[in-house]
């Protein structure tokens, strides 16, 4: 694959790399994208590409336009400029990083899966059946009758994923989906983003900033600040020069 060459952004020069665009594996491509709010552009001219079985990472400093771009992948903010090209027929789950939740609420976590899909809450039975074989593999199912406000950090994250995978998507959109969970929970949110890529074929690009995590599970990284300034391999992207450009510090990777 040979880079593209773009223009000159701050110090250094943009070098993306547009991928197989005509790969009957894709599930979603951008072309010259803008969105944002008010007057104001939180980014612009993106053209990125998503296919199915990989994970794709989105890194970039605070207000580089990564929720942003997010939301619009998700249809919930409308382009101003560019256009989201789907695959046929394509479902989308999104998390967003900051779910509008009160954990003091009385409400189980079967309640708040059924609440999630639109169920009565007495109608879907989650301990029976496939559901109760995927809620298992997700470390959820022994969840069921808690109350929200009981769960770990790493324990909500689960949840939270059950209840974006509940609506079988093909592609699944994460922001800072690492957020709040311990160590121990870190590593099992890894293999659980392993598990989808590989045995079930999803595609999933998220936001991070845990450079740690991005350097280990991402096929793909698309760095962005505004506009995207590099894309690649991580050994390609994740270089020292450009990641301290950027964030005004090394952030060691690994």
């Amino acid at each position: 694959m040979e880079p593209e060459e773009g223009e000159e952004t701050g110090s250094e020069r943009a070098t993306v790399t547009m991928r197989r665009s005509s790969d009957p594996g894709w599930l979603l491509q951008t072309r010259g994208l803008a969105a944002g709010y008010g007057d104001e552009a939180a980014f612009e001219d993106v053209s990125l590409e998503v296919f199915g079985r990989e994970i794709v990472s989105l890194i970039g400093p605070n207000g580089a336009g990564k929720t942003t771009l997010l939301r619009c992948l998700a249809g919930i903010l409308p382009p101003r400029e560019g256009s989201v090209e789907k695959a046929p027929g394509l479902r989308v789950s999104y998390l967003p990083q900051k779910l509008a939740l009160d954990r003091l609420l009385p409400v189980t976590v079967a309640e708040f899966l059924s609440l999630r899909l639109g169920h009565s809450l007495f109608r879907c039975d989650w301990k029976g059946g496939e559901q109760a074989e995927s809620l298992e593999e997700l470390g959820v199912l022994n969840l069921l009758d808690r109350r929200l406000g009981e769960l770990s950090g790493g324990e909500l994250q689960r949840v939270l994923v059950a209840s974006a995978l509940a609506k079988r998507p093909q592609l699944l959109l994460l922001d800072e989906p690492a957020t709040g969970v311990d160590l121990l929970g870190a590593a099992a949110f890894d293999a659980l983003l392993h598990r989808l890529r590989d045995r079930d074929g999803l595609g999933i690009l998220l936001v991070s900033h845990d450079l740690h995590l991005v350097h280990h599970i991402s096929d793909w990284i698309y760095f962005l600040n505004r506009r995207i300034l590099a894309s690649g391999p991580p050994k390609e992207v994740l270089r020292e020069e450009r990641l301290a450009a950027a964030y005004q510090r090394f952030p060691h990777p690994g």
